[in-house]
């Protein structure tokens, strides 16, 4: 049942053949309506196709399937017009890289949010229990726009721009009806918020025990914040590492 002709694939059932479809490994001359077929009963099981073609014959695979892969030098312009991807060198090696990339890209976006969500969080926290302690703004409006300017522009880029790892290709696909937020980000993002909070409402306890505090306490206290946030970027970078 792993090897198939496309007679053989086309007197099949829809129930046969989508069973037949989780095992086969080759189909053999097969024509454009059979390979639209296959497309077809792997989605309908729930699984996400992508297609490679260079023929008129391959457009309506390559049309249905989730990616579509045309070749760039080979293949004709129904071909490349019915994909969404274009591999300019004819390589199959492109699509592997391919896949690293956008993997890559999806991990370095969710260690920005894992960022960013987590300093605002904090800056939030501190902002709102700040009055009920004693102290007015522990953040001036100036030091939280650096704080959005300065620190999450540059981080972001950073975040962003890594390089692509070829660890994240031994990682199985991802659901592609999941949140961007996994379950192991959102408690990492209220874990770290929390100890930050803590420690920096523990702070503003502390330095205004004599019952003041100046503007020389309050740029340690929000000089402490960036640097927590800098230990923090390192913890975003290290999301889903060994």
């Amino acid at each position: 049942g792993n090897c198939l002709t496309g007679d053989e694939f086309s007197k099949m059932s829809d129930e046969k053949a989508a069973d037949a479809s989780r095992e086969l490994n080759i189909l053999s001359r097969a024509k454009p309506l059979d390979k639209l077929r296959l497309v077809r009963l792997l989605k309908e099981k729930g699984e996400v196709v992508a297609v490679t073609g260079d023929g008129t014959n391959d457009a309506p695979a390559l049309n249905y399937a989730n990616v579509g892969l045309s070749m760039g030098k080979t293949g004709t312009a129904v071909a490349k017009e019915a994909s969404d991807i274009v591999i300019l060198d004819d390589s199959f090696t492109s699509v592997v890289n391919a896949v690293m990339w956008g993997r890559s890209l999806y991990q370095n976006i969710q260690k920005f949010i894992l960022f960013q969500i987590t300093i605002n969080v904090a800056a939030l926290g501190i902002a709102l229990l700040g009055p009920f302690i004693g102290v007015k703004l522990p953040f001036t409006v100036t030091q939280m726009l650096w704080v959005n300017l300065i620190m999450d522009t540059f981080a972001a880029l950073a975040l962003s721009t890594e390089p692509p790892r070829k660890s994240v290709m031994d990682k199985p696909p991802r659901d592609p009806q999941s949140f961007i937020i996994t379950k192991t980000m959102a408690a990492n993002i209220f874990t770290v918020a929390f100890l930050f909070l803590a420690f920096l409402v523990g702070l503003l306890v502390y330095i205004q025990k004599d019952g003041a505090i100046s503007d020389y306490e309050l740029s340690v206290f929000f000089t402490l914040f960036v640097l927590l946030q800098f230990w923090n970027i390192f913890n975003a970078k290290c999301l889903d590492q060994p």
